[in-house]
């Protein structure tokens, strides 16, 4: 049997490496179904499934699924409705120093398309604007996770609550194989998320400068589950200091943060 030419085994290469994403992307199209497939059945998983629940590690009711989370031992998790929740009570106790956001954007369409699911509830601008963010912050950061078509809005955002833009961060999302994890998108694929970085008053106690770097290179795992180098990033520029996350997760909880969301 002949030997294959160079030409031809790059060519199989090519050919396999662009299989295995499309495999992992069909595993998780596969999961996300799935999950509302439990959810349809009032969160009662199928015998034998072994499916991520991609709804913030909680079932349809609400009810915890990961019987064996355990929570850090130093973090300070509030399920709480962000939307009821009373911030003014929060802000008497504490003013922090860093503020990460991660909120449910609400897309052009309430309609999935080309097989992307949406599990967890979108809230409209209108509501995210609501959000008492001025009240909770004298000096410091906040980074705000952003989409494509919510650039502008972010602006606005900052501008409302008192920031000025300072900064953004680039993750690349990597497979478990370190190749570059590209997902949908309308015009070209999208193989990155954008955290945007703005400043409120003066430099919190010990800030320091020209730490990190505004790229992150780290594997894609949970839907909407951000990648831990942004806290350990955010932990050396403000060393010991007052850390919120609103709209967070189980999967990101962590210690000395304080976090505040409806599926924890």
């Amino acid at each position: 049997m002949a030997a294959e030419s160079p030409e031809t085994l790059d060519a199989l290469c090519e050919q396999e490496a662009s299989l295995r994403l499309r495999i992992e992307a069909l595993e998780e199209e596969i999961a996300e179904l799935e999950s509302k497939c439990f959810s349809s059945l009032g969160g009662t998983k199928r015998e034998g499934s072994t499916g991520p629940n991609t709804n913030g590690g909680q079932g349809a009711d609400g009810d915890d699924d990961w019987e064996e989370f355990q929570a850090p031992e130093w973090c300070v998790p509030i399920k709480a409705n962000v939307m009821t929740f009373e911030w003014d009570r929060l802000a008497a106790e504490c003013q922090f120093d860093a503020i990460v956001m991660d909120p449910p954007w609400q897309l052009a369409t309430h309609a999935p398309t080309r097989g992307v699911a949406i599990a967890y509830q979108q809230l409209p601008d209108v509501c995210i604007e609501e959000l008492p963010i001025e009240r909770l912050q004298t000096n410091g950061f906040i980074f705000i996770w952003v989409i494509n078509n919510k650039y502008t809005k972010a602006f606005d955002l900052m501008k409302k609550w008192g920031y000025t833009y300072v900064d953004d961060i680039a993750w690349v999302k990597q497979t478990v194989n370190r190749r570059m994890a590209k997902g949908h998108g309308y015009y070209l694929q999208h193989a990155k998320e954008t955290c945007l970085v703005g400043k409120k008053g003066v430099d919190p106690p010990g800030c320091r400068h020209s730490i990190g770097s505004d790229v992150i290179f780290s594997e894609r795992r949970g839907q909407s589950q951000k990648p831990e180098e942004l806290y350990q990033m955010i932990e050396e520029l403000i060393p010991h200091g007052k850390y919120l996350e609103i709209f967070g997760r189980k999967n990101n909880l962590r210690d000395f943060w304080v976090t505040v969301g409806n599926e924890l």
